[in-house]
Order: structure tokens, then sequence, then C-alpha cells
């Protein structure tokens, strides 16, 4: 990534975010309390940087520093592969959760000024594998350990696709004990495989809808 790149593609990643709002909620959570180097604005727009570029491993993101753009952008000139998993452990999901939702009420916002819509959802899960070992509470399988990330994707037009909604289980968590949550929205359209069809569920949410409607 060239130095032009850097400031006009990162920036505009980083434009979007409440840099005030998040501040106030890593102070308040006393995230970064003994922090000195990687603090939690400076890892998001790592883990930004990241994404953009496609990195596959902590060592690639390490290796990415020698950048001098993206020293003064995140305020350090180097960070280990083990600094970061180590603020990987550490971070406050809640503060990922709530800048995540943020932004897709951003997103929500620019749509509905132009009125009314019926957005397309696709729902699907995927499962993350994890060390069985380090971690017998997600085991699924008699060697396998891992959980599950349900996620509901807006689909607007060719242009605008986005998350709305995850939810993360344990890996042997079926699919369709998640339907309920993630549809809730009757102005919309639903799209799922398999995994996700409950006939006595959605016999049971139709009928809640139909009640709702006469009332």
């Amino acid at each position: 990534m060239d130095k032009n790149t850097l400031k006009t593609s990162f920036g505009k990643w980083i434009t979007p975010i409440n840099t005030k709002k998040l501040l106030e909620q890593v102070e308040n959570s006393k995230q970064d309390y003994y922090t000195k180097k990687l603090t939690t604005e400076s890892y998001i727009k790592l883990m930004l940087l990241a994404q953009l570029q496609g990195f596959e491993s902590l060592e690639a993101m390490s290796d990415a520093l020698i950048d001098d753009g993206l020293q003064k952008v995140l305020g350090f000139e180097s960070i280990s592969k083990s600094q970061l998993s180590r603020k990987n452990n550490e971070v406050n999901p809640a503060i990922l959760s709530r800048l995540f939702l943020e932004l897709v009420y951003q997103i929500k916002g620019i749509h509905f000024k132009n009125g009314k819509y019926m957005p397309l959802k696709i729902i699907d899960s995927s499962t993350l594998p994890l060390n069985l070992t380090n971690h017998k509470w997600a085991k699924f399988r008699k060697t396998k350990a891992g959980v599950k990330l349900h996620l509901r994707l807006v689909f607007m037009d060719k242009e605008t696709v986005y998350p709305e909604k995850a939810v993360i289980t344990t890996a042997k968590e079926h699919d369709r004990n998640q339907l309920e949550i993630l549809v809730d929205d009757k102005e919309a359209m639903y799209v799922f495989d398999r995994g996700y069809v409950d006939y006595k569920r959605f016999d049971r949410m139709t009928e809640m809808d139909f009640s709702s409607c006469q009332d």
C-alpha cells in the first residue's frame, strides 16, 4: 500500500467511526488502563487495514508496519504478533459490538431517507474451528471444537450489501434454533438454506404475524 492509497482508502474506512464515542466507551470500561502502545483505537484501525489488504496472519499485520505512513496513522513504529495476539484476547467484545451496530444504523439511515423499501436478507452460518485442548467448552465432535457464526446479510442493491446482525453460538448449536432471532422484520424477504428449516416454527411465526395484523 503506497502513502496515497493509505491516506485515501484507509481514511475513508475510518471516517464513519465516531472516534469520540469510541474513546468514551474505552475509558468507561478501562479497556486501555494499562496500555502504552496498542490502544483499542489503533487496534481497530489495524484490523480494518488487515481486512482491506487481505492479511492472512498476525505476522503479516506486524510486517505491514514498515510503512511510515501507517506508523503515523497508528501512532507507533512496530508491533509484534505476540502483542497483537494478547490484544485479541484482551479487547472487550462489547465495544466492538456497539461499534458494529452504530455503523449498521448509519447505513440504514441512508436508505430510509430514500423512502420505504423491502430489503432482501440472507441468513447463513459458518463454523470456526478452535483448538480442542484450549476450548473444551466448545467441543462438538470427538476431536473437534468450534463456534458458529450466524450472520444476517442485507442486500439492498449491487452497490449496497452489508452485515446487519451476527449471533455466535457453539458449533453444536443447530441453525434452526436461531431462526426466530434472525427473522424479526415483517417488512423483509428472507433467504436461508435447509439448515434453518423448522415447519413448526414457521407455523408459529406465521400465526403470530397474523395475530398482530388483526390487532
